[in-house]
């Protein structure tokens, strides 16, 4: 790990040769300074688990707004991948290589209330005003939710800055009336209310003090029905680059999350849908009546990416459970030898067994709990 001596701010200088004293090796000292001049530790790990991932400083920063989150967003599965997906968006600009994560700084909870609200309620508020009139039809709430993260760097000349955000709107496909009732939103109407969002969003964060030059990422968030079982996905990104007051080029976002087995009349599935079936199928037959078997496939431009599976049994016994968990290795290695793949296995003690496997792996990672 990298030990720096931080105060808050957007760039931090790092204190070479005999200037501190030595904390041991392979760490840094860094002070950053803002106004405040408060002083706190922060760390980068050495260790990066994938490529993809990005390195967090630590200890780590909640978001300004994270406890809106949770009442905003309908689903614990929207919840996570309106995060992830952000993170899939900004590493197209953001390498992970080069860039540090740090959840939203920037845009606090104060600030987020304000610009959640309806225009009405409050006048920077991003969403329409309330209808007039007892017969007015009612105004969907569009934007449910704001998520930012940060990215910093550490510069030629050893500083640590921020040097990207991204910022991704959670718009609703559903809006629920004072009275409960379900109304659609098109994705027509959702792209360009999303849209006009993110311009006024841009132009309100360039305005903040030392965002003039800063790169933002913006992603559209699709979220699912209250009662879902799998997560919305961001179907539209842009960018908008130094100086820009707005976001442009944008780029539709093809990924969608679907459920196995999937509808039989979906022809972009129907392989995975056969495999996922015809494995399902080897389960019933040697452990009939005690599984069930429930798949989430996560599609990037209608190519399969990455495959979870969860399996809630009935055993009771380890050695079933052993068992059970090298009936399923063998079957994920035949089925589905050419994507990522994770199943949990689970019964009403827990978590029983485990297993991983990744795409370029021909022998999946397996592990079973309590050995």
């Amino acid at each position: 790990m990298k030990r720096l001596f931080v105060l808050p701010g957007m760039a931090a200088v790092l204190l070479l040769g005999g200037c501190l004293p030595s904390i041991g090796p392979d760490k840094e000292e860094v002070i950053q300074e803002n106004e405040e001049q408060v002083e706190e530790t922060v760390m980068i790990p050495d260790v990066q688990i994938k490529d993809t991932y990005y390195k967090t400083l630590l200890p780590l920063k909640k978001s300004a707004s994270r406890g809106l989150v949770v009442s905003n967003i309908h689903t614990k599965y929207d919840i996570g991948e309106a995060e992830e997906g952000l993170l899939r968006l900004s590493a197209q600009h953001f390498d992970p290589k080069n860039y540090f994560l740090q959840e939203g700084q920037y845009i606090d909870a104060t600030t987020a209330r304000a610009w959640l609200a309806r225009s009405s309620t409050n006048k920077a508020g991003l969403n329409p005003p309330e209808a007039e009139g007892e017969d007015a039809e009612e105004k969907p709430i569009y934007l449910a939710h704001i998520i930012e993260q940060n990215y910093l760097t550490l510069t030629e000349d050893k500083k640590v800055r921020l040097s990207g955000v991204s910022i991704g709107l959670a718009l609703n496909s559903v809006h629920y009336d004072k009275s409960g009732k379900e109304i659609e939103i098109k994705d027509p109407e959702l792209e360009k209310q999303g849209i006009a969002m993110a311009d006024q969003i841009v132009s309100r964060l360039r305005a903040k003090e030392g965002f003039q030059d800063i790169p933002i990422v913006i992603g559209l968030f699709k979220q699912e029905k209250k009662n879902a079982i799998v997560p919305g996905t961001y179907f539209a990104t842009a960018f908008a680059d130094k100086g820009k007051s707005s976001a442009s080029g944008w780029k539709e976002v093809n990924e969608r999350y679907v459920l196995l087995p999937a509808p039989a009349d979906i022809d972009n599935y129907r392989e995975i849908n056969t495999n996922f079936s015809n494995f399902k199928q080897d389960i019933d037959n040697y452990f009939p009546s005690f599984v069930n078997v429930i798949g989430k496939g996560f599609f990037k431009d209608n190519r399969m990416q990455s495959l979870s599976i969860h399996i809630p049994i009935q055993f009771f016994g380890k050695s079933e459970v052993i068992g059970f968990t090298q009936f399923l290795t063998d079957h994920i290695k035949k089925y589905f030898p050419n994507i990522d793949v994770e199943v949990s296995i689970t019964s009403v003690n827990g978590p029983e067994a485990l297993i991983v496997k990744e795409a370029e792996d021909d022998e999946p990672f397996v592990h079973i709990y309590g050995y």
